[in-house]
């Protein structure tokens, strides 16, 4: 049967839309409904209405403002971290030479290793007795450091971790940039007599601008919702100094079976990546 093209856009996009109401609007809603409860499976209570509660609750909250510094803290350090580390390695990798295939492969080792697996294995690189990072320091004739005996170098060992595992992901989607930027561009910068730094800042980062924006969109959101490598690495410690946002839901739901507060961590954290997205959406379209 003929029908107009409003029609048939309406019939190509309805399995689309039903599927994304039923994985991700239902359970955002169902999410936000839950944390006005007072839900909380070792009470032995049904559940009830709790009004604005589990968020009053939550604001006055010292272990969730720790967690939730904590996770901005990771964010803020780890996301540019990750950013320079992967342009300079995108950049590499682009220059034509004999290896560049070994080089390319290489990138994807980090980005490819489960998260948790790169906290125990940086675990165990800061190990104060008898990791590597010490020992290179002893060789050097610097003083060794307890590593997660503080809030200061836990936090640093984290993050250094955090850069070394996503700093690939931000390479390879640069790198993906990069192919598309014409030769032609440089090959008439150098004819115009432009150096190296020019033409990178003149060329390369203003065309870098969209890949630029979708790494750091999709890196800054996981940072935000930062869990398997801080878990592995310190399970919070020392005390609860390093305890990020996820690990803070992941304690009160998994571990509390308290859902209607977890449902209130849950939602404060959904907003938060949701305003950083916003964020980042406005300046794409001004740049544009």
């Amino acid at each position: 049967m003929d029908m107009g093209d409003g029609a048939l856009a309406f019939w190509l996009l309805l399995p689309t839309a039903v599927l994304l109401l039923a994985i991700i609007v239902y359970p955002v809603c169902r999410l936000i409904y839950t944390s006005f409860l007072s839900l909380s499976l070792t009470s032995g209570l049904p559940a009830s209405f709790a009004g604005l509660q589990n968020y009053r609750d939550m604001f006055a909250d010292p272990v969730f403002w720790s967690s939730f510094w904590n996770t901005v803290i990771i964010t803020v350090v780890t996301v540019p971290g990750a950013l320079v580390v992967g342009m300079a390695l995108a950049l590499i990798a682009n220059i034509p030479f004999r290896q560049r295939w070994a080089f390319r492969l290489a990138l994807l080792v980090p980005w490819a290793l489960p998260l948790a697996f790169c906290g125990l294995i940086f675990a165990w690189f800061f190990q104060s007795d008898y990791g590597i990072v010490n020992d290179v320091l002893r060789r050097l004739g610097l003083p060794t450091v307890i590593w997660f005996n503080s809030y200061a170098w836990a936090t640093v060992a984290i993050c250094l971790t955090t850069i070394w595992k996503t700093s690939s992901f931000m390479a390879l989607i640069i790198l993906a940039g990069l192919q598309t930027i014409p030769r032609s561009l440089y090959e008439a910068a150098e004819i115009d007599g432009a150096g190296r730094v020019r033409q990178f800042f003149e060329i390369t980062l203003p065309l870098l601008r969209p890949a630029i924006a979708v790494a750091l969109i999709f890196r800054t959101i996981t940072a935000l919702q930062t869990f398997d490598i801080p878990y592995t690495m310190t399970r919070g410690g020392p005390g609860t100094s390093t305890v990020t946002l996820a690990m803070y839901i992941r304690q009160n739901t998994v571990d509390f079976l308290d859902l209607g507060y977890g449902s209130a961590l849950a939602v404060a954290m959904f907003a938060l990546s949701m305003i950083v997205t916003v964020f980042y959406l406005r300046m794409i379209r001004r740049g544009a």
